[in-house]
């Protein structure tokens, strides 16, 4: 008969790893959330358990002391996760990893650590306590898709208290099926939402007077989509608390200039739009279709509703599609600096494991760092990973720097504010996009340019001095 594990005095160990070979515009507290997966274990952890959560955005890990150990990781963390594991493992505490690494490769992570959770852990992490209580912890557990209508509270008294974000979840999964995209793998291809009384309660105690909500898709593609996107907004308002927020939606929202109108009322300052490319034919072959159906003639109308509501437009373009040559990789920065997009992401395509992108590139074998797990620190979005079908990895590297000086160039990225300001007449969602620009632009060039300080900048153009906490007045 196994002996069971006291229920008393238990310490659960839950890390944030930090990549250690690039920093990251995610690993900077001006720009990172706290870790809400890991919130929401500690809050799913029976009471008799302390939970503590170790985040290596403020603090490099050193051993402590615990009973059970849980890590997350993206691809580009997991490496310093496996390395944390394996600490705890000559020491013979038990370890767990979760995520979206693990989730996409269970095979590789179990061999770092005691137990792998493949997926979503609300519907497994009771069971695995009980597992570890009765020293019967099993090497995997896979997660369903549960409903979140009874979806925890994230710990939020947890989380380090020096992030300028807080964050919250009003839904999960994504019908879309872009083949360089990992969302529908995990949280599936159906939107799943949480209860909106939770979910503005949640955000009204964010101790932080900025959030992002971690939605892959804040609007959403149905009319009850669309009427619960509305509905948190006018509850947010009625709330009475004053935050500024961002998030992630499709463009089609721009169609609903209602709901944008309740948005920045509510506290929406920039808006993530996933455009990816200005070319169709780039479009077709990512299963862009959101953005095929809107037209890229029409880009412009889009961004012009939020500009009418006053919020500016984050672009997400991808920067290395197989079509790309690097005079198109120039005309697409050209395309940005003259657009009516405020601030962008602009990211080398990376083939993340288990996308479609992915296995298409190994088997093309034109992914060019596969000394796995070693290389997954470099899959990053501002490093190459991969072999371009018109250029070769150098010469599309040279470019993307050549690239990034043009599109965070000082000059640049001022005159930008300036148009923001203008055509939205919101100053907090011209700092926010200036804010969002300067941070892409320290971790492109990290390790090679000096950093430049967003209040600095900001000063410079207005003459408005930012609190530590980088906390915005009107002009």
């Amino acid at each position: 008969m196994v002996d069971k594990v006291t229920l008393k005095n238990q310490r659960l160990l839950l890390i944030n790893p930090k990549n250690s070979y690039r920093k990251g515009i995610y690993n900077s507290s001006e720009y990172s959330v706290p870790p809400i997966n890991l919130g929401i274990i500690a809050a799913l952890t029976p009471p008799n358990w302390q939970v503590e959560i170790l985040d290596e955005n403020f603090e490099v890990f050193t051993y402590r002391e615990a009973d059970l150990v849980g890590l997350t990781a993206l691809t580009s963390q997991v490496n310093r996760a496996y390395e944390i594991a394996s600490i705890y493992r000559s020491r013979g505490v038990k370890t767990v990893l979760g995520g979206i690494h693990a989730s996409m490769i269970p095979s590789e992570a179990a061999q770092y650590v005691d137990a792998v959770v493949e997926g979503e852990g609300e519907s497994v992490w009771a069971g695995l306590i009980n597992d570890f209580e009765n020293n019967k912890l099993k090497g995997y557990y896979k997660g369903e898709l549960l409903p979140l209508v009874d979806s925890p509270f994230q710990r939020i008294d947890l989380y380090h208290r020096g992030y300028a974000l807080g964050a919250v979840q009003t839904t999960r999964g994504c019908p879309m099926k872009c083949d360089f995209c990992s969302v529908h793998a995990i949280n599936g291809r159906k939107y799943r939402h949480r209860n909106i009384e939770d979910v503005v309660s949640e955000f009204v105690a964010i101790p932080q007077n900025k959030v992002y909500i971690v939605d892959d898709d804040f609007y959403g593609y149905t009319r009850k989509s669309a009427e619960r996107a509305a509905d948190i907004c006018s509850k947010i308002i009625n709330s009475g608390v004053k935050k500024e927020w961002y998030t992630f939606t499709s463009m089609h929202i721009a169609e609903d200039e209602a709901t944008l109108k309740l948005m920045a009322e509510a506290g929406c300052r920039v808006v993530l739009l996933g455009i990816e490319s200005e070319v169709v034919d780039q479009l077709q072959a990512s299963g862009k279709k959101t953005n095929l159906r809107i037209g890229t003639d029409n880009y412009e109308k889009v961004f012009s509703a939020f500009h009418r509501n006053g919020i500016a437009v984050l672009g997400s373009f991808i920067f290395g599609l197989d079509s790309d040559t690097p005079e198109s990789i120039n005309r697409r920065v050209d395309y940005y600096i003259n657009s009516g997009v405020d601030c962008i992401q602009a990211g080398i395509l990376t083939p993340l494991p288990g996308t479609g992108t992915y296995y298409k590139l190994l088997k093309e074998n034109r992914i060019t760092h596969t000394n796995y797990p070693a290389d997954w620190e470099h899959y990053t979005f501002f490093n190459t990973v991969i072999e371009p079908l018109n250029m070769s990895s150098s010469l599309l590297r040279d470019v993307m720097y050549e690239a990034w000086e043009r599109i965070y160039d000082i000059k640049v990225m001022k005159k930008k504010f300036l148009h923001t300001l203008r055509l939205t007449k919101n100053p907090k969602a011209a700092a926010w996009a200036l804010h969002a620009n300067v941070g892409y632009r320290n971790t492109a060039f990290e390790g090679t340019k000096e950093m430049i300080d967003f209040a600095e900048i900001y000063k410079s153009i207005t003459g408005i001095s930012l609190d530590k906490n980088l906390n915005l007045t009107d002009r």
